[in-house]
């Protein structure tokens, strides 16, 4: 595997889910794998799961761990090409990525959406630099559109805890004062696609997510009646995709507090497992009582990351 944006990238579900599992049982099942590899983790953006899960991974496997924060412990990089360079950024990324190249065998990056460009965030423009010019196997630890560490962690923990064979999984959005990418919520559509489960996504309208994410999805405007007989409920925020809209992209277009998910939006599923990716705004994503409910999987959700993480780079090293 050579690069890992997508669930296509990772192949078979069921072999997947099948692996996690092994290595749930014994996490260093596969050390001497990685023994004298590199593992490179740029970080553009903070992280707290991303970073923790995916250097924990890497050292299941035996390999050595490079922490980049770009921001804090890197020279300023410049993205644009045809620019001349006479700001505060010394170093260009087409310069910068070979060189990491030069460093590690595996490089994960990442780096969230701008919300300058559609056109530039839709086409993962800085993600396709590091896969184009590092020379390396590349995986996106969150890119400006995806999440798929978060998304297979959320398909491992759905299979765990499923009580049926095709249960009902919703998607909701919910209100959020900042404006969020969609790169949790695209992945979460895509990988539910493909998974055996009865998908349902909701959201108020101008919420739209792109075509190439939601699919076959049923789309849902009426939030209560999208969550009824739910078995698991990922709450989200996302800002505007800027489907229908384009002008709105990357904004905040509605603080709907009728949205977060409460006891009596509970109360219409089939007793639903609640599900979000952390880290959430109490009051506002979800209200206490639900969170902190037996039926809440966000812990366990969180603990998958290591797992989704040690599975990704266990395919890479075997890439090698």
């Amino acid at each position: 595997m050579k690069t890992f944006l997508y669930p296509e990238d990772l192949g078979p579900f069921d072999k997947a889910l099948q692996e996690a599992q092994e290595i749930k049982k014994n996490h260093y099942a596969y050390e001497s794998l990685g023994h004298h590899r590199t593992a490179l983790l740029i970080f553009f953006n903070n992280s707290l799961r991303t970073r923790l899960s995916t250097q924990k991974a890497a050292m299941n496997l035996g390999m050595n761990v490079i922490v980049l924060d770009v921001n804090q412990g890197a020279w300023k990089l410049e993205t644009e090409r045809g620019v001349i360079m006479d700001g505060d950024k010394s170093e260009h990324l087409l310069e910068a990525v070979p060189v990491m190249g030069c460093y590690a065998d595996v490089i994960g990056v990442r780096t969230f959406a701008r919300f300058e460009s559609r056109e530039d965030d839709y086409s993962e423009k800085i993600l396709r630099q590091f896969i184009e010019h590092s020379g390396r196997p590349v995986f996106s630890m969150e890119s400006a559109t995806v999440h798929p560490l978060q998304a297979f962690a959320d398909l491992i923990t759905i299979d765990e805890y499923r009580k049926k064979r095709r249960p009902k999984v919703v998607m909701t959005w919910a209100p959020h004062p900042r404006a969020l990418p969609q790169a949790v919520p695209n992945s979460f559509a895509q990988w539910m696609n493909r998974a055996d489960v009865d998908f349902v996504v909701t959201h108020p309208h101008g919420y739209e997510l792109d075509p190439q994410f939601v699919g076959n999805a049923r789309v849902e405007y009426d939030q209560m009646k999208a969550l009824e007989g739910a078995d698991f409920v990922y709450a989200k925020n996302w800002s505007c995709p800027g489907v229908t809209r384009p002008e709105d992209y990357g904004k905040v277009i509605s603080r709907d507090m009728s949205w977060t998910v409460d006891a009596a939006h509970m109360a219409v599923t089939n007793n639903a497992y609640f599900m979000h990716c952390l880290p959430v705004r109490r009051g506002m994503i979800v209200t206490d009582d639900v969170i902190e409910a037996p039926t809440s999987l966000v812990i366990p959700e969180a603990a998958n990351r290591e797992i989704s993480a040690t599975v990704v780079l266990k395919h890479m090293l075997e890439s090698l």
